[in-house]
């Protein structure tokens, strides 16, 4: 076992050279991750955004009733999206 040491520690500065290189690595790929999840988050806030804009008018197309729903639901159409 004495022996088996002194081969080691020449390999030590490889090992720690490596260590520090893998760490690095997984830094940045958990840097990534968190980036493309906050992206996504994004994005689902924003179809939900537009999906409760569009179930507020349906709501109002629903509740007033003095207004024919078909002829509502046409200019609805035409209207551009935000």
């Amino acid at each position: 076992m004495g022996d088996t040491i002194w081969i080691l520690i020449p390999l030590a500065p490889f090992l720690l050279a490596g260590f520090i290189f893998w760490s690095k690595h997984q830094q940045k790929m958990i840097e990534k991750q968190s980036e493309m999840t906050a992206e996504k988050a994004a994005q689902y806030a924003a179809a939900t955004e537009r999906l409760e804009q569009r179930v507020r008018v349906l709501e109002r197309i629903v509740t007033d009733k003095g207004i024919d729903v078909a002829d509502e639901i046409e200019k609805l159409r035409d209207a551009p999206l935000n």
